[in-house]
């Protein structure tokens, strides 16, 4: 009766390649350990993205990753395509990132599964 209780659950492992499902089980474990970010232009994050990603668009990700992300933090990361995405995870591993994922599908496939975006509206009350 009592050899289970040894066992600790955890969240599935961060993954090179993960499916948004991967992303949203970690995020209903409650891990805070990891960072969303979104690389595609501003235009389309205010429309429309994941709810809690950040914006770092790809000319300025490695600058403002550096600045902000400590290097063993997990990183999901996703753009306009899944290119785009592999070449967003293939800076941040060169500037030292090693625990990167690239996020399949992005912002398309997330809502695709129904789960909670955000947008940012131009016209907010001040």
């Amino acid at each position: 009766m009592g050899r289970f209780f040894g066992i600790i659950p955890t969240p599935p492992p961060l993954q090179a390649k993960s499916r948004v499902n991967d992303l949203k089980a970690r995020l209903d474990w409650g891990e805070p350990a990891l960072t969303i970010i979104d690389t595609r232009d501003r235009t389309q994050f205010n429309a429309s993205h994941i709810m809690g990603a950040l914006s770092m668009p790809l000319d300025e990700l490695v600058d403002r990753a550096t600045r902000s992300l400590a290097c063993h933090r997990d990183l999901y990361v996703y753009g306009e395509t899944d290119e785009e995405t592999a070449v967003a995870a293939a800076k941040l591993r060169q500037a030292g990132y090693s625990n990167v994922a690239e996020l399949r599908g992005g912002v398309a496939a997330w809502k695709a599964m129904g789960y909670p975006v955000e947008s940012i509206s131009k016209n907010r009350a001040a």
